[in-house]
């Protein structure tokens, strides 16, 4: 997947809209106002996703374009290599699908009322 369409995908989730919280350059997607996603539209080789722990350990060990992600808690955060299309398109949105569900599963119940997630 390219930048673009990782982009598409993650805006196509219920409720998730982006925004550029750090610089010009930092673009995260959220869902109750929380991050689930997050890219450098400067340096589009990785992005960043939400991941439970034991899974993110699990992938790091199967893929090696998948690694803890850089200024993010690396026990919640992997980076994903793009740029040399190693980790299948599918599992790219499997692991958005992952991040965005596991940011609204910590959701505050009412939050995800009033999002009617």
């Amino acid at each position: 997947m390219n930048v673009e369409e990782i982009r598409e995908y993650c805006l196509s989730k219920r409720f998730a809209t982006e925004d550029f919280p750090f610089d010009e350059s930092t673009l995260v997607f959220r869902v109750g106002n929380k991050i689930f996603a997050c890219i450098d539209l400067e340096n589009t080789d990785w992005f960043c996703l939400k991941c439970a722990p034991d899974y993110a350990i699990e992938l790091r060990d199967r893929y090696s374009d998948i690694t803890g992600a850089w200024h993010w808690n690396k026990k919640y955060w992997n980076q994903i290599a793009i740029s040399r299309n190693t980790v299948p398109d599918s599992l790219i949105r499997h692991l958005i699908d992952h991040s965005y569900d596991e940011v609204v599963r910590k959701l505050p119940l009412k939050v995800r009322k009033e999002l009617e997630l």
